[in-house]
């Protein structure tokens, strides 16, 4: 049997694994497997091969998820390198940096994509799935002040005016801290409008006023009632023309029709006028 860089070897796959994991001294449930030679067997034990297989400790979650972290930023050519904080029921990664806005991005969306690759990362073969939060400069918990801060401004308003107040769009996990800051609040409630990416949370208070807008048809006085006056003549809107009318005085007359106009013909040389006809001097 040879052990050169982890490489074991047996007469078969399985006895070559078997002993991988005594001379490493762990499970097989947390050791990386990899066969290098299924092996073959020989004729008459000539010409045969043995079986060759890799064992390694198996990379927790964590581990599987900063290797991922740190690939990309090399592909990304960012000066950042990640670190575990907690690998146990809950991955905690953080960020350390020269240039913090690369890493995070306008409201946290660069590090959001991040977090959700590296969770995918770290949960690849687990029946259940665990969560990673990677977080760069303490940035989460700065995020998190702000939106409660805000929640508590806008209820607030909300109260005194008596009116609901609509956020900018959030992704689930800030929309997700609004609800929890307002959540024990009596006077304001909170739900969640529109569609993805640009669900946004409503804050509502309790005390919210209703406008209502008269019917058309429910005016004080109607188009025909309303009059003014001026002197001791009484005048009332003209629909027809939008000017106020005399309806005390007489009918006016009718109008005479208009004369036709006589057309004459004089003579026009070019554009000078010294070829007017007398006609059109006398106009």
């Amino acid at each position: 049997m040879e052990n050169t860089q982890n490489i074991f070897t047996g007469k078969t796959v399985e006895e070559a694994v078997e002993t991988a994991l005594a001379a490493l001294g762990i499970k097989k449930e947390d050791a990386q497997i990899t066969v290098v030679d299924e092996g073959k067997k020989g004729i008459f034990g000539i010409g045969g091969s043995k079986a060759k297989v890799k064992v390694e400790n198996r990379a927790t979650d964590g581990e599987r998820a900063v290797k991922f972290i740190d690939g990309l930023f090399d592909i990304l050519k960012i000066n950042a390198v990640s670190e575990i904080v907690s690998d146990g029921e809950k991955v905690e990664i953080d960020v350390k940096t020269t240039n913090s806005h690369q890493v995070i991005g306008h409201h946290g969306e660069v590090l959001d994509a991040i977090q959700t690759i590296a969770g995918a990362v770290a949960n690849i073969g687990n029946d259940d799935y665990k969560k990673v939060v990677v977080d760069c400069e303490n940035y989460r918990e700065s995020r998190r002040n702000t939106l409660t801060s805000l929640a508590e401004k806008l209820a607030k308003k909300a109260v005194e005016k008596g009116k609901k107040y609509r956020l900018e769009p959030m992704n689930p996990y800030e929309r997700r801290i609004i609800h929890s800051a307002l959540a024990g609040r009596e006077d304001v409630k909170t739900v969640s409008e529109g569609d993805e990416p640009n669900r946004y949370v409503v804050i509502i208070p309790s005390n919210m006023r209703t406008f209502e807008r008269r019917p058309r048809g429910d005016r004080r006085y109607s188009d025909r009632e309303r009059t003014s006056f001026r002197g001791d003549r009484k005048f009332s809107p003209d629909r027809r023309g939008g000017r106020d009318r005399d309806r005390s005085s007489a009918p006016r007359s009718p109008r005479p029709p208009k004369a036709k106009r006589e057309i004459r013909f004089g003579t026009f040389l070019g554009n000078s006028g010294a070829g007017k006809s007398e006609e059109n001097d006398q106009d």
